[in-house]
């Protein structure tokens, strides 16, 4: 893979990442990062874990958090986006 868009590994699994040039920063797979943190069997069942994480915190008043987060399409295992 390029730099723009590579795996990267961590704890023995792996962590999608996005290379953005122009301001020189990685972007990493939130739902990759969620499934390793806390221990989801599949990738489905980490996006269910932060998609009601993010409403939980919507509700208590953490809006930030959601403008701050950039949703990118990554590459997944299957060759899908």
């Amino acid at each position: 893979m390029t730099r723009q868009n590579a795996i990267q590994i961590f704890e023995g699994n792996q962590v999608r990442v996005a290379w953005n040039e122009e301001e020189e920063k990685y972007y990493f797979s939130i739902v990759d990062v969620v499934q390793i943190l806390t221990e989801q069997p599949t990738p489905r069942k980490a996006s269910t874990y932060w998609a009601v994480l993010k409403k939980r915190l919507k509700e208590e008043g953490a809006d930030e958090l959601l403008t701050n987060c950039k949703q990118l399409k990554m590459p997944a295992a299957d060759g899908r986006r």
